[in-house]
């Protein structure tokens, strides 16, 4: 009997969602995009700019093997469903399945759910769609964008700055970045002064700040000034005027995917990265003794709005729970642009408390899933109350101010006080018209400070706001801007966990040469309208081609121009001659970091690592000769430390450890597994053991007793 086949994206969720379907049902995975923009054809873009941008795709060699199966399954499916995610990047990949697995777009069924969970799973099932090209189109859109923009400023700076790479989003981030640096480099600091009155009723003390001198906002430059105020506040201090409101905190909104990698950032120190990726793991399912089950919705979103079925079921537990007081009720905002057919990032079911599936999840995972769920119940609970006292004082013309408040109605926080702090800062009782004696007033002097770096946090945070990029690629724009060496991130100080983004020297030259030649286009509006447009054309307001031929002739001339203006910089010399050649011995920065080579790379091969390394190299090392080719060898850096390289490379690739391993001692005992020799080894951290010769087919290890202390 043929089945139905469902073709999903992860293989992690295949298995759980053939258990929710049945044995009717076989469900298999694409293992994300089964192909890509090819790299042939004019400059390597793999878009032909001349023909109305016709994008060449092909199958990658990872993905071989799965499309060669997917199309054996396809042939002996009784009905095809492509179930990849719900967003531009998922529909994208149904189009492409359909494509190469001869599928009529038309009438294929996709499905769509935000959650893996049984009753989310057959619901769409019941509801299957069809492939929206109008989202194809846009996804489209902006992978050819990012390709033209990417390929054709990587070139261009690496033949003129070896640079590493450009990108539409990322040169606008590292923009952010080295502006902000720019801001602290040219600001200067301002001296002010504060004064502060320390009241006592009986035992309890308090303090005011000076808030008016003479019915106006001080403004206090230096310590002359601050002095005439403490001077003439040695009279008495009289309360002339005692308010007293209530103040209303609203819970924040559920979590979108950047408000979730902002929360994760500071409240759990996880960067980006790491943040999605244990989303993803959620949202995918985890075995819960025995049964797998999403735990969160889907971690792309862009949307507040939460479901009125979850919406239904989280208030009554909240009134089962904590009481009919706390029930709150749901709050949406949306941006215009926002993705509304997504839920905000939520728990599946409000019932999987953190505490109930903890021994289900690791460590990072049940911090998480503690802070969507928290964030989650506390935006459907009721709003904390406070009772706010604000006391006035009066001396000599001069007026001061305290402040104080406690919590009337705890609300939300009862939940989420963990991750928002809340302090009471108590008043005595004073009547008005109350005097005061003996007041001890003190000045205190303060710096302007300049604006702060931006934190992980405060990037992803301002990137929305401005609208640049999608909070999907977020993570991914953090790790190409450290990767590329365009910018650190650093402590604020030795004893601070906090890290800020500091840009590199390559990355301030880096930016600098995007300004002078690409202000147009590498522009925060610029960069932000596209995005608009993207959108418009998901929604089927645009034509794509006509956007892509509008960017091109705009774009296309500047490239040209910058290519003949902007001048080439000189390789830094060392100041010593290649012992092959005689040419000039230049510094350059490789995949592993700096490192020495001949300026007359290509034709001269030689090379050798930085001058720290030459100058602690050993004098007595002996000459190695490569045992293929008998050409030189030498001494080559890479990621996992030096190693012997041959100097006629890539004509002969011959390589050898610096060091050459200790060969296994035989202990004359035999091992007790498969009979084999047992031998005495030495472990990657320095210690001895002994294990099976016969290893890696046994991997049996001899237990050594432990030494008593």
């Amino acid at each position: 009997m043929k089945k139905n086949l469902v073709i999903v994206e992860s293989p992690s969720k295949s298995k759980t969602i053939e258990k929710y379907l049945g044995k009717d049902y076989k469900v298999v995975s694409s293992k994300g995009h089964i192909c890509g923009l090819a790299t042939s054809g004019k400059e390597g873009l793999g878009i032909d700019v001349d023909h109305d941008f016709e994008p060449t795709y092909k199958i990658s060699k990872e993905k071989k093997d799965v499309v060669k199966e997917l199309k054996e399954l396809t042939k002996k499916a009784k009905d095809v469903y492509l179930a990849s995610d719900p967003d531009r990047e998922g529909e994208a990949i149904a189009w492409h399945l359909a494509r190469v697995l001869d599928l009529d777009i038309d009438t294929t069924k996709r499905i769509v759910f935000h959650e893996v969970t049984k009753p989310a799973i057959l619901e769409a099932m019941e509801h299957p769609k069809h492939i929206d090209m109008d989202l194809v189109r846009s996804q489209e859109t902006r992978r050819m964008l990012d390709r033209i923009i990417g390929f054709k400023l990587s070139k261009l700076l690496q033949n003129k700055i070896r640079s590493k790479s450009a990108g539409r989003v990322q040169s606008v981030a590292l923009k952010l970045i080295v502006e902000r640096e720019n801001e602290i480099k040219a600001f200067k600091s301002e001296e002010y002064w504060s004064v502060h009155a320390n009241l006592k009723k009986g035992t309890q003390s308090f303090e005011a700040t000076l808030s008016k001198v003479d019915g106006k906002k001080p403004k206090l430059k230096n310590e002359q000034q601050a002095s005439e105020i403490v001077e003439r506040s040695k009279g008495d201090f009289i309360a002339t005027s005692i308010t007293k409101r209530s103040k209303k905190k609203q819970p924040k909104l559920p979590f979108t995917t950047s408000t979730m990698q902002q929360e994760a950032s500071t409240k759990l120190g996880f960067g980006a990265r790491k943040t999605m990726s244990i989303a993803q793991k959620m949202y995918e399912g985890i075995d819960l003794g025995g049964q797998m089950q999403g735990l969160i919705t889907y971690m792309r979103s862009d949307s507040t709005r939460l479901s009125d079925l979850f919406v239904k079921d989280t208030l009554a537990y909240i009134q089962d729970e904590y009481g009919k007081e706390y029930v709150g009720k749901a709050h949406t905002k949306n941006k215009a642009n926002t993705q509304d057919a997504h839920e905000a990032i939520r728990p599946t079911d409000i019932k999987n408390t953190p505490e109930s599936i903890k021994q289900y999840l690791t460590n990072d995972q049940y911090r998480l899933y503690s802070l969507i769920y928290a964030r989650t119940l506390a935006s459907l609970m009721k709003e904390a109350s406070f009772n706010v006292t604000t006391i006035t004082f009066e001396v000599d013309g001069l007026q001061y101010s305290a402040s104080g408040q406690t919590m009337a109605f705890d609300g939300y926080t009862k939940v989420y006080k963990k991750y928002e702090k809340q302090t009471d800062e108590l008043l005595p009782e004073i009547e008005e018209n109350e005097v005061f004696h003996d007041v001890v007033v003190e000045p205190k002097q303060h710096f302007t400070e300049p604006p702060a770096r931006y934190t992980e946090a405060r990037l992803i945070k301002e990137l929305e706001e401005k609208s640049i990029g999608r909070p999907s690629t977020y993570a991914t724009i953090i790790d190409t801007l450290q990767k590329r060496g365009y910018a650190t991130l650093e402590k604020t100080s030795e004893t601070s966990k906090t890290k800020v983004f500091v840009p590199t020297k390559q990355g301030m030259l880096t930016d600098e040469k995007l300004g002078q030649y690409f202000s147009d286009v590498i522009n925060v509006e610029y960069t932000a309208d596209m995005e608009k447009t993207l959108d418009e054309i998901a929604e089927g307001k645009q034509d794509s081609i006509a956007y892509m031929h509008q960017f091109y002739d705009k774009f296309a001339p500047i490239v040209e121009d910058a290519y003949s203006k902007m001048p080439k910089m000189e390789l830094e010399k060392v100041g010593r001659t290649c012992p092959s050649c005689g040419g000039d011995l230049v510094y350059r920065n490789g995949r592993y970091g700096k490192f020495i080579s001949c300026i007359n790379f290509p034709s001269c091969r030689y090379t050798e690592n930085d001058e720290a390394e030459q100058e602690n190299a050993d004098p007595n090392q002996e000459e190695k000769i490569c045992p293929n080719c008998g050409s030189k060898m030498i001494i080559k850096k890479g990621r996992y430390g030096p190693f012997w390289a041959c100097s006629n490379y890539p004509e002969c690739k011959t390589i050898q450890p610096l060091k050459e391993k200790v060969k296994p001692e035989p202990t004359g005992e035999m091992c007790p597994e498969c009979g084999h020799e047992l031998v005495k080894r030495k472990s990657r951290y320095g210690t001895t053991f002994i294990g099976c010769s016969n290893y890696p087919k046994c991997r049996y290890i001899k237990k050594e007793p432990k030494e008593k202390k």
